[in-house]
């Protein structure tokens, strides 16, 4: 089985004609639009994000139909394979982003991706690590929800783990469970801070199998041990009785100390951030302060 990006939508809702049915477990091959669905090419700049129509940001292949899926239910659905483009694009779009009042200004990045990384535009080249931003289930609420804020239903969780190998446990909320994915990123990183990561249009081959009587409150994943970082870090960190404004403290930390170990610009450091430096709360129960970090590999500091 498969569904081409013929099949797009851009809201959740309970009520959209489903486009794929399921007879009983098994595999399906989808093909995945980018997050911009296809509005920017190799020929895009800074001026392209001035043009982006919003209305078509964050497309989602199916919705898929799993006959006997009830609430109450879970689906399980596993990443057997996943492959991107050779071309990917990261920005930072005014307005948007951990630290949007810092950089106003707009930034388009263009990537090569291949069998030996993801080579950015401004010089550094980092692993690649595909992984799909949004997959999810319909809201029992009826009309249309938007794409981009994510439920206990999934969505656009952009689990940067969530790549192959990875198995995901969602909770059905309607009948037949409307799976529905898209925003394939060749990598990045946890938080994602600027808003981006590599983005770009992807193949993945699922695996989904109902799980009846399993009630879950969000959803659970298992995922692969090459998934995770474990290579040498700059950790740089946000201390505060705020989380958002620890985080912000971290990244802007990170920022600097990138410039000032690369030479890159402000808005290139952050941008390198946001594709392979992860956000992590390392401490969250010595009151009234916590301690949020985030990780660079020093591999691409170069």
């Amino acid at each position: 089985m498969h569904l081409g990006t013929d099949t797009v939508h851009y809201a959740w809702d309970r009520d959209l004609t489903p486009v794929l049915e399921l007879d009983g477990p098994g595999t399906v091959e989808l093909d995945l639009l980018d997050s911009s669905a296809g509005q920017f090419d190799a020929s895009s700049t800074a001026a392209s994000l001035g043009a982006l129509d919003f209305a078509r940001v964050n497309p989602v292949t199916g919705p898929i139909l799993v006959p006997g899926a009830e609430p109450g239910d879970a689906l399980l659905v596993r990443v057997r394979e996943l492959s991107t483009a050779g071309w990917g694009w990261s920005a930072n779009i005014p307005g948007f982003g951990l630290l949007a009042e810092d950089f106003p200004d707009a930034v388009f990045v263009h990537s090569r991706i291949d069998e030996k990384g993801v080579e950015l535009d401004f010089g550094p080249i980092l692993p690649a690590l595909p992984m799909i931003g949004t997959l999810g289930l319909a809201l029992p609420e009826p009309g249309a929800h938007p794409l981009l804020p994510p439920s206990r239903f999934g969505g656009n969780m952009d689990i940067r783990q969530l790549g192959a190998g990875a198995g995901v446990l969602l909770p059905v909320g309607v009948p037949g469970a409307l799976l529905s994915l898209g925003d394939g990123h060749a990598a990045m990183g946890d938080g994602e801070i600027c808003g981006t990561g590599v983005e770009t249009s992807a193949r993945t081959v699922l695996e989904i199998e109902l799980v009846k009587n399993r009630p879950i409150s969000a959803p659970i994943l298992e995922t692969p041990a090459a998934a995770r970082r474990t290579g040498a870090a700059l950790v740089t960190t946000g201390i505060g009785p705020d989380l958002l404004t620890a985080a912000r403290d971290a990244a802007r930390s990170l920022v600097d100390e990138t410039v000032r170990r690369t030479g890159l610009s402000p808005v290139h450091a952050y941008i390198l951030a946001s594709l392979t430096a992860d956000l992590i709360v390392s401490e969250i129960v010595d009151l009234p302060n916590y301690v949020v970090s985030l990780h660079l590999p020093v591999d691409v500091l170069g």
